[in-house]
């Protein structure tokens, strides 16, 4: 269970005593600020990321998420869209075959796709005593470089001239195209299927995939649909008019899905 794993994460150092910087995305979403001002040349906006943790991801998503051939990891993504960046953190369902799905414990990836390199990953210990400390003496260093060359500023900090730093919009998230995982908790009655599949359907949400395990002794069945590519704000729309039913029970379960080929 969640509070478990997050005990055994404090215990080892790989989460903070005071763990809702870590769990809840704020700091990978101000990691993502900075990256986003290092590859774009774009002031840090840290206002306008969208931000979820993982305090509601379930072991039955983890299982279901394993059925299907997914991960899910937490992920900070950014990518440029026409006059806009893509900024978002949030947990997400990558696929298997992916090398970020292998980064566990203490160690941090960042995975890059440029246009004349292509991909490349870095890789590395994010959390630890060692790994922090390191990273504090390298920015001690750096002040007794400066100091020593009578200068405050050899390189500027986010890699470009203060005077290129310009404001680049992030994309709303309202505007958002990917694929879906779905788990809503539903009512064990005749047509409750059909109900939730025909409210996506009129929200323009086209299914790719339904699983529905069997009875539970609560009276409610774990349905999860997984869709082809849908706006983010069908998807909200669609979802706030099925818990408005008697059909579910509680908050459906939304993990969106990164992939190379969207389908």
């Amino acid at each position: 269970e969640f509070e478990d794993a997050l005990k055994i994460a404090q215990e080892l150092g790989f989460a903070e005593a005071e763990p809702s910087l870590d769990v809840d995305g704020h700091d990978t979403a101000h990691k993502l600020a900075i990256l986003n001002s290092l590859a774009h040349g774009m002031e840090i906006n840290l206002e306008d990321i969208h931000v979820e943790g993982i305090r509601n991801i379930t072991p039955v998503d983890i299982e279901f998420a394993r059925e299907f051939g997914y991960t899910i990891k937490l992920l900070a993504i950014g990518k440029v869209r026409e006059n806009h960046v893509e900024a978002r953190v949030h947990p997400t369902m990558i696929a298997k075959s992916n090398p970020l799905s292998y980064v566990d414990g203490s160690m941090n990836a960042i995975a890059i796709d440029a246009d004349a390199t292509g991909k490349t990953m870095l890789y590395g210990h994010g959390a630890g005593m060692m790994p922090t400390a390191s990273a504090v003496l390298s920015d001690i260093a750096d002040i007794a470089r400066n100091l020593i060359a009578n200068t405050t500023r050899r390189v500027p900090i986010l890699g470009y001239p203060e005077d290129n730093i310009r404001k680049i919009p992030i994309l709303p998230m309202s505007e958002l195209h990917t694929r879906y995982y779905l788990r809503f908790e539903a009512q064990d009655h005749p047509g409750v299927l059909s109900r939730i599949s025909g409210i996506l359907g009129d929200n323009k949400i086209s299914i790719k995939s339904v699983h529905q395990k069997g009875r539970q002794t609560n009276g409610k069945v774990p349905v999860v649909m997984i869709t082809h590519m849908a706006k983010e704000e069908w998807v909200q729309t669609a979802l706030a008019k099925i818990s408005a039913t008697d059909s579910v029970v509680g908050a459906p379960v939304v993990i969106r899905i990164e992939e190379d080929e969207q389908a």
